[in-house]
């Protein structure tokens, strides 16, 4: 018998597998394809105190190991989300995770006072988007103001607390320490590290915003030194993310000390990505006799 169960800041998942933030929507059009129930927790796309309209298009370019998305974080607002995301989620034996965008403190501590009163489970502070001029990368690459916002943010928020941090700086653990300090409770990392690409038949710009967040498989080496480096610096329980499209890059993830992984870009080349890479762990631990996946988080320092 193996068990897959994970907790995170006190909130147990029935496996480590969830999805990454701006990749599986409010998770409606992957509930067509197979159960939600399957994923330990379902990561909702950015949801901020009104709707964003998002960058101009084109936003999205594809690379030979992944893709750029300038997308901007588009998304209907809070209202909607409340009255149509959540009961929708709800049906599903998962637990919810509400990513919360905005442009200033105030927005951000908004969303999460209003989400303080709703069934979700975790709230996943997104700090670190590289294709917001305003708002998130500016506190996701300054120490100080990465804690100031987690200290904040904290003060309204009755569930914990994930910070979400950018890999577009120069030290990550400097910043694992200021969200600790701020008083996270857990941290996911990485998001898109930041990119571009040039159209030479048009002689410009592939993406309307110029540059984008890079994500999919390119960028997973990055992630895994990144989710190692940060598991030896802090003492939360970490989210690891960053190119995982089987099982077997999540278990490097958890090797490296992540407690729970997310795939992202692999949702949209495999609706079922999710789904099979918790299937592949469940099915390396029968193979490997390992009874408890907690045996594997950090086994590689």
């Amino acid at each position: 018998m193996t068990d897959t169960k994970v907790t995170l800041a006190g909130v147990e998942l029935k496996n480590p597998v969830m999805t990454a933030s701006g990749t599986f929507g409010s998770g409606a059009e992957y509930s067509e394809f197979y159960d939600l129930s399957a994923l330990g927790a379902v990561v909702t796309k950015g949801v901020a105190n009104v709707p964003w309209p998002g960058n101009p298009t084109p936003r999205i370019a594809e690379t030979k190991s992944g893709m750029l998305n300038a997308i901007g974080l588009q998304n209907p607002g809070l209202d909607v989300f409340v009255k149509r995301d959540i009961p929708f989620l709800k049906q599903f034996d998962t637990k919810i995770v509400v990513n919360v965008c905005g442009k200033t403190i105030e927005d951000y501590c908004g969303v999460v006072e209003r989400l303080s009163h709703e069934p979700v489970d975790l709230l996943e502070i997104n700090v670190s988007c590289p294709n917001v001029k305003e708002g998130g990368i500016a506190f996701g690459q300054n120490p100080k103001a990465l804690e100031s916002i987690t200290r904040e943010v904290k003060k309204y928020a009755r569930q914990p607390v994930i910070m979400k941090l950018s890999p577009n700086v120069t030290d990550i653990t400097e910043m694992a320490r200021a969200a600790e300090a701020g008083g996270a409770d857990v941290l996911s990392l990485i998001n898109t590290l930041t990119g571009m690409k040039i159209d030479i038949q048009r002689r410009t710009f592939a993406l309307a915003n110029r540059t984008g967040g890079l994500s999919g498989p390119a960028i997973k080496p990055v992630a895994v030194r990144m989710v190692w480096q940060t598991a030896c610096a802090v003492k939360l329980p970490i989210i690891g993310m960053g190119g995982i499209a089987s099982a077997e890059d999540a278990l490097e993830f958890l090797l490296a000390g992540a407690s729970a992984v997310a795939v992202g870009t692999a949702n949209f080349a495999d609706p079922f990505a999710a789904k099979k890479v918790a299937q592949g762990i469940e099915q390396y631990m029968k193979e490997q006799k390992v009874e408890d996946v907690k045996e594997l988080i950090g086994a590689v320092r």
